[in-house]
């Protein structure tokens, strides 16, 4: 019996030694694809974010996507009866993308000239999103749950905005195909079999796929606090915003180097630490209207 399991633990050691020399292999090759497919998607602003981004595919493969997804969305909830059926609160989202739409031209030009659309789904989800080229879709939950006021809203979508001038749906699905390729290029290299490749997925999602997305994430706050204060809109509102989302959160979240998201706490520091960036520009914008 203990003969077994020692030799288990030795195939599991074997295991792990294998699955992370695959993922030496993934970043290596990670590192010589980006040297090949890196380009920066907007301008910096204010805020600084125009990191390098590794992109494998065109907007307009992911644009077109996306305008399908967005189009069986709007029909399914069409037929369900939630879509747009509060006109005043349509009204007022739509109004606030408005005043936000012209300001995305100061991360990339092209931007104001998108085919933008705005609904609303009656539906309790806390959620709102801006799919690649300007679609973007709000849950009335959102807002009526946790009571925001416009300047909360425009943090919201502005930060949604923002994933959609920086193509990080984009960018996330040129970073699966060449981790995917590096892990079979890797797994090849050394000799292994299925199960270390596994291996090297699972180390892949865990710790180098949630990375990318906690750095998206900040990057969203980041133009967006941008966007909103040249919009008119105040931005110290995403102080408050964020004391409204950890007051609605509900049950554990994982540690934040294994989530998707930044901590709430990190991100009110992280706007608070840019408001002396973003204020002058909220007051000149309040100043002009």
């Amino acid at each position: 019996m203990s003969t077994m399991m020692c030799g288990s633990s030795r195939e599991s050691r074997q295991e792990i030694v294998s699955g992370l020399r695959v993922l030496i292999a993934i970043s290596i090759s990670l590192s010589l694809v980006a040297l090949s497919g890196c380009e920066t998607t907007t301008a910096g602003g204010a805020v600084g974010a125009n990191r390098s981004q590794l992109m494998l595919v065109s907007s307009e493969q992911l644009d077109q996507i996306a305008a399908q997804a967005y189009t069986k969305l709007r029909a399914d909830a069409t037929k369900k009866g939630v879509l747009n059926t509060d006109a005043a609160l349509t009204r007022r989202v739509s109004a606030i993308a408005g005043r936000i739409k012209p300001h995305t031209g100061v991360f990339r030009s092209d931007a104001p000239g998108w085919k933008w659309e705005v609904n609303v789904i009656t539906s309790n989800e806390l959620n709102a999103f801006c799919m690649p080229g300007g679609k973007i879709m709000f849950y009335s939950g959102l807002i009526k749950q946790l009571g925001l006021t416009d300047d909360e809203i425009a943090i919201v979508m502005g930060h949604e905005i923002s994933h959609a001038l920086r193509e990080h749906s984009r960018e996330q699905v040129s970073q699966a195909i060449a981790a995917q390729t590096a892990i079979g290029v890797g797994a090849a290299l050394f000799g292994l079999g299925q199960g270390s490749a596994d291996l090297a997925n699972v180390g892949y999602e865990a710790l180098i796929a949630t990375r990318f997305s906690r750095t998206d994430e900040s990057e969203a706050d980041r133009i967006g606090l941008e966007l909103t204060a040249r919009s008119g809109y105040d931005p110290r509102a995403g102080v408050t915003l964020w004391q409204k989302m950890i007051r609605a959160s509900q049950g554990g979240r994982p540690p934040e180097f294994l989530s998707t998201h930044p901590a709430e706490s990190n991100r009110i520091q992280e706007i608070q630490s840019l408001l002396p960036t973003v204020m002058p520009l909220y007051e000149e914008a309040r100043r002009r209207r």
